[in-house]
């Protein structure tokens, strides 16, 4: 099953909020950010995110309001001061005091302290957020990855299009090759032996023959798509060496082909191919 390495997942309750983003790397670069309340469940939570993300880079935001916090307690005095002070200073200026309670408790040390030790009530609810946030990211990776895997096996399927076209120009090139042989030899006004010339000839369209290269990219096209329906977590490695099998079978089939119309089929088919390679690179 495809899933694309870009996500967004979001998890808000009881003023956490967990926010995790996603973007395509070879390896998995994870960063977690949150307040320093919760650092004990750091190292827990980085086994969790690496689990669930398995590959890009990933940031992971913890946010806390401490005003919406489970059994949140409001420091009065520094409240009252605060309310005073912002209070007598929108008067002077003849503003409003309406809305002032509750920035004051955004302020420092009004409700609890970024240094407070969190509750296990919490720890148990940002674990939950943590999780959630996951899931969401998880499901927008796999829709993501749906959309991508119609567009490369749309690109496969017209690579497998452009690998019939090859033969009907592929029998007429290799008469074509065969007169202009007999042609060069005519030209020279020598004589030949006969039989060796054909000898010749044979082992030169062997060299032109290029079946072999056309199973093999269609083997490789077959492979493809069985990869790409597997319910391996991480294909998208895999995907990008099979591409490069891909890649080797279609620029062997063009230095063969010595014919303007398969030269022409095969730009195509390294167009789609590319076009296939820069999907992959966003593949988990």
């Amino acid at each position: 099953m495809i899933k694309s390495m870009t996500g967004f997942g979001r998890a808000e309750s009881s003023g956490i909020v967990v926010e995790a983003r996603t973007l395509n790397s070879k390896q998995l670069d994870l960063s977690i950010k949150m307040p320093s309340r919760f650092r004990i469940l750091e190292y827990d939570l980085r086994a969790v995110a690496s689990r669930a993300i398995v590959r890009g880079k990933a940031d992971v935001y913890v946010t806390f309001d401490a005003g919406s916090s489970v059994g949140a307690t409001i420091n009065a005095p520094v409240f009252e001061a605060y309310y005073r002070q912002i209070a007598d200073a929108a008067r002077a200026v003849g503003g409003s005091t309406e809305g002032i309670a509750a920035a004051i408790l955004r302020l420092p040390d009004v409700v609890g302290g970024e240094n407070t030790a969190a509750s296990q009530e919490e720890l148990d609810v940002l674990r939950e957020c943590f999780e959630r946030a996951l899931g969401a990211l998880e499901l927008f990776r796999a829709h993501e990855g749906e959309i991508l895997a119609a567009d490369i096996l749309a690109r496969v399927d017209r690579i497998e299009e452009l690998l019939g076209q090859v033969e009907p120009h592929e029998k007429a090139r290799l008469g074509v090759v065969r007169q202009r042989i007999l042609d060069h030899v005519a030209a020279l006004g020598v004589v030949v032996d006969a039989n060796r010339l054909e000898q010749e000839m044979v082992f030169w369209v062997e060299k032109l023959d290029i079946t072999e290269e056309k199973v093999r990219l269609a083997k490789h096209c077959d492979y493809f798509r069985e990869t790409c329906a597997t319910p391996e977590l991480d294909v998208g490695r895999k995907l990008g060496f099979i591409s490069q099998e891909m890649g080797r079978e279609i620029n062997t089939l063009g230095s063969k082909a010595n014919d303007a119309e398969i030269q022409r089929i095969v730009v195509q088919m390294k167009d789609e191919l590319e076009k296939i390679k820069e999907q992959l690179l966003n593949i988990l």
